[in-house]
């Protein structure tokens, strides 16, 4: 069993900056693959950024070059920054973790992008 909690959501302006955390349990976090999902009211759940074990990154065109996941194994830790953060990119964040078996999912964080 792997347990995901995810923090650092809020309010931000157009323009601005959050860091969102994902820590996780369970002691062979180095081997599973992170990523950061976001759901929109009235839409679908999709992938923002994801980072292999080895450190390999993908990211939806969306978030290209604005958007960097990151990962710290010795914290057990995904991060992933977000800047020059846009009113559409409101929704709640969740962080998934998967390994050779299973996919885990966090409760997620809201971000909210406004003036």
């Amino acid at each position: 069993q792997v347990q995901l909690v995810e923090s650092g959501g809020g309010l931000v302006q157009p323009g601005g900056s959050l860091r969102l955390s994902c820590a996780a349990s369970g002691s062979i976090f180095s081997s599973y693959r992170m990523g950061w999902y976001r759901q929109a009211p009235g839409k679908q759940r999709e992938l923002v950024a994801g980072i292999t074990s080895g450190g390999r990154t993908n990211y939806a065109d969306s978030v290209k070059g604005r958007f960097t996941i990151s990962r710290d194994n010795a914290k057990n830790t995904v991060y992933l920054q977000m800047n020059s953060l846009k009113p559409e990119d409101t929704a709640v964040y969740y962080c998934k973790a998967t390994t050779v078996t299973l996919a885990y999912w966090g409760q997620g964080t809201q971000v909210t992008v406004s003036s």
